[in-house]
């Protein structure tokens, strides 16, 4: 039976719930453009929570109104020692515009799902609203927002180069990645009486200095600082702002990173490196917090939290991510090298999801930012210490990573055997890519194809979500995403193991289109080949440039940042249009249009092969269909 919360089961919100706390003073106020969800897939939840377990005093402001006198602000009064700010999960111009920069008009992490209750670039607004009100407090920054402009960044929404976020936004700290150790360790520090000034060499923290202030001396970073172009620099030349990103994705991909510092202005940002991957202890201690697992009771009348809804059902098995796709932030923020919550955990959070009374039997997602990299990492951990390279199975599997998918099963099957659970499924996308790559010695692991077999029949909800991405080797490359020969090998699989068993699922594979180095007739062959596999694409994800990213770079400096060779863009609205619609050869207005197109380019051939009809052609019955969010 559902545990029976009290107002003070959740962090308090208002100066009435402080009061029910029984306290008469506040350690850590948090600001967030969030929602209050107490769960930890929330990341404002997690802070509320690590903190109170140190035994602080904590507090949280969920979507503050920006707009009005400010009481939001000030409400709370001020915090003993520090203001924490976010944006929430989501960048918040990624959570406003879309790819075509037109305004939602949801939003998933608000109430009933409205639009309108975070500003643009909220950290840079609530920072700068707390240090004029609180001039003499410090305000530390976080989530995803900070985490990924902690350099000079292109901004897609303003198209143009912005400075790093502390110097930006006027808070005193940036906290990058996942932020429950850096915290603590701050936190602990000014206990003692260290003040945040002279905490200038915390792991996984930025601060600023003046530019001609000599760097904070530490004995293991000293000697391999590496210093950025600086933002002006970046302004007036893109090969630099490209160079840049080079010595930060590199960075941030390795074990033991340098520090990295960049003159904007009359400061210096110094970014400290990140501390080593959690073990399994640290890992389990994030998610095993008494969270109830609910939005806060002020929500009750306001309609439910999309974001909630998807998730509240989930379990997140590790964080991390190998993959090191191109357009992706995952590495950049939670890190390359995956860390796993061990069995106990994860067990433990499935049987409290049972116990709830929304609970119908149906774990909605065993997952992660990869379905199916639990538990892996490098055979030998030595070799990783000393690499690099921004993806362990691109362009090939690393041969020194462990892809044994037995860890990822026993925990599918002990999961299934909790008498309340129905069925499991996996909603989290699937690296097809590890389980049929042949590996180098040539000696296939036979986990992968029991593996297969386990995700195909027991554990899909009728639709398998997958991402190709693109169907051209030039593309994919450019993406640093497996070939698409794959992708088809894997529909195959998918089909006769559905054939097999009798079951009727269908693949959903995941496009993307005006991507860097994606020109027109790549969209072209994309439109052939998957009409050719009988998915008849509905909808469809335009390119969105996001912070910190290899194909953000490429797509403001036109450059590849490893070799500085020339990148084909799409920028322009008419040459997005012009690639989106290929996704649509299948509608009759689309057809004319792009025969028309095609005819005009010379590619005859492929028009043909696009437009007559196919051989017991069944695309538009029970056919294949891209959802997207």
């Amino acid at each position: 039976m559902e545990h029976q919360y009290h107002i003070t089961d959740w962090l308090p919100t208002s100066v009435k719930e402080v009061e029910a706390h029984g306290w008469d003073e506040l350690d850590v106020i948090l600001f967030s453009g969030d929602a209050y969800v107490d769960h930890p897939s929330f990341g404002a939840a997690v802070i509320g929570r690590v903190l109170l377990d140190m035994g602080l005093r904590v507090a949280i402001v969920p979507q503050p109104n920006w707009r009005d006198d400010l009481r939001d602000f000030r409400k709370l009064g001020a915090p003993k020692l520090f203001f924490a700010v976010t944006a929430g999960n989501m960048d918040s111009m990624v959570n406003h515009y879309t790819a075509g920069k037109r305004l939602r008009s949801d939003d998933a992490y608000t109430p009933g799902g409205k639009a309108g209750f975070r500003p643009d670039y909220a950290t840079v607004v609530y920072t700068r609203i707390l240090k004029k009100l609180y001039p003499n407090i410090p305000v530390i920054i976080g989530g995803i927002e900070a985490s990924m402009r902690r350099f000079t960044h292109y901004d897609y929404w303003s198209e143009e180069l912005k400075p790093n976020m502390l110097f930006w936004s006027g808070a005193d700290m940036l906290i990058y990645g996942m932020a429950e150790r850096p915290i603590q360790h701050m936190v602990k520090l000014m206990q003692k009486g260290v003040p945040l000034q002279n905490l200038t060499t915390l792991p996984q923290t930025a601060i600023l200095t003046d530019k001609d202030q000599p760097l904070p001396k530490h004995k293991k970073w000293s000697s391999s600082d590496i210093e950025l172009y600086s933002h002006e620099a970046c302004l007036n030349d893109k090969a630099k702002f490209a160079k840049n990103f080079r010595h930060i994705e590199e960075e941030s991909n390795k074990m033991y990173p340098a520090r990295l510092h960049q003159i904007t202005g009359n400061k210096r940002i110094v970014v400290n490196p990140p501390f080593p991957p959690s073990d399994e202890k640290e890992t389990d201690y994030a998610f095993d917090l008494p969270y109830t697992r609910l939005p806060h009771p002020r929500y009750k009348k306001k309609g439910a939290i999309p974001a909630f809804e998807m998730i509240k059902h989930s379990v997140t098995l590790h964080r991390g991510c190998f993959g090191g796709c191109s357009f992706c932030t995952i590495s950049a923020h939670q890190g390359k090298f995956v860390v796993s919550r061990s069995e106990k955990s994860i067990l433990q959070e499935v049987k409290k999801i049972t116990q709830s009374n929304h609970f119908k039997g149906y774990i909605s997602d065993l997952g992660g930012p990869s379905a199916n990299m639990y538990r892996m990492q490098g055979k030998n951990i030595s070799l990783c210490k000393k690499c690099s390279k921004p993806s362990c199975i691109s362009p090939k599997i690393c041969p020194n990573l462990n892809t044994s998918h037995e860890p990822l099963l026993n925990i599918y099957k002990k999961v299934d055997q909790i008498k309340e659970i129905k069925k499991s499924f996996i909603g989290s996308g699937v690296r097809y890519d590890m389980l049929l790559q042949t590996p180098p010695n040539g000696k296939k692991d036979p986990s992968h194809e029991k593996y297969l077999k386990e995700l195909i029949i027991n554990h899909v909800s009728g639709r398998l979500k997958v991402a190709p991405e693109h169907t051209s080797d030039k593309v994919l490359k450019a993406m640093r995403k497996p070939s698409f020969t794959l992708f088809r090998k894997f529909t195959n699989l998918f089909n006769q193991i559905n054939q097999e068993s009798g079951l009727n699922q269908q693949l959903i594979p995941y496009f993307i289109s005006s991507h860097p180095d994606c020109e027109e007739k790549d969209m072209a062959q994309l439109a052939i080949e998957t009409k050719n596999l009988n998915f008849t694409l509905e909808q469809i994800q335009d390119f969105t440039p996001t912070p910190m990213t290899l194909a953000t770079v490429m797509y403001y400096s036109g450059l590849n940042p490893y070799n500085l060779k020339k990148v084909f863009v799409a920028r322009s609205r008419q040459e997005k249009e012009n690639q989106r619609q290929y996704f649509f050869w299948y509608q009759p207005r689309k057809r004319k249009q792009l025969i028309k197109r095609m005819q005009k380019a010379g590619w005859h051939d492929l028009a043909k092969r696009l437009l007559e009809p196919k051989a017991n052609d069944n695309s538009r019955k029970g056919r294949n269909t891209k959802q997207c969010k």
